[in-house]
């Protein structure tokens, strides 16, 4: 029955990384695009994205990065490329088409962090923090080779949503709920929060100067 549900487990965890990578590659490709980046440089941008969050997650857990296990995440970010390309029309009139990409990137990997961290016996906290660190930390990548603000370090919910979602996955994770089931309702979780926070403009205090507030 373990050996069934550690099977399980990394199956999933194997689709969601196949999703994620794509899902951000479009998101890197997509906002290169707009900054009128060349095809070789909208690439980059997008299998640094792709693949950044979940490199920084395995060299800290001391395994081999992901990417460099099977060739499936380069030619994925590859199929992305050619998505944006074709479909550039109609990305376009989808203003918020990366954000949408950006969104399921930021779950998906999210998830995928926390497996992958339970799957090296670390406790569920590390796992949280890491689960976060592989969906936020393609996005900061994506955004210094773009130069411009991190998206984690504006007001908009970002990296707290990734949070949220480690809780309810160790939330489901105690009471024993299906690996699938967890990792759909975290997803929809990340989501839900993102999505909810930009359309009403729900924020975190905004830290203030003191030196400038009396100035």
């Amino acid at each position: 029955m373990l050996a069934a549900n550690l099977e399980l487990a990394h199956t999933v965890q194997q689709i969601i990384e196949f999703i994620g990578t794509f899902a951000f590659a479009i998101s890197g490709i997509r906002m290169a695009a707009a900054k009128h980046f060349d095809w070789f440089g909208g690439f980059v941008c997008g299998f640094a994205v792709a693949i950044g969050g979940g490199t920084i997650r395995d060299v800290m857990l001391g395994a081999i990065p992901f990417w460099m296990t099977s060739t499936i995440y380069i030619i994925c970010t590859i199929i992305a490329m050619l998505v944006v390309i074709v479909f550039a029309k109609s990305l376009i009139r989808w203003e918020n088409a990366w954000l949408t990409f950006d969104t399921f990137g930021l779950a998906l990997f999210t998830i995928a962090g926390l497996q992958k961290t339970l799957q090296y016996d670390h406790p569920f906290w590390v796992a949280i923090i890491m689960g976060c660190i592989t969906g936020v930390a393609g996005g900061i990548i994506r955004d210094v080779l773009l130069n411009q603000e991190p998206v984690i370090f504006q007001k908009d919910i970002y990296a707290m949503a990734s949070v949220a979602g480690g809780l309810l996955y160790w939330l489901l994770f105690k009471l024993e709920v299906n690996v699938g089931l967890t990792s759909i309702v975290a997803f929809l979780a990340i989501c839900c929060i993102r999505f909810l926070a930009i359309k009403y403009h729900i924020s975190l205090p905004i830290l203030r100067d003191e030196i400038k507030d009396h100035s």
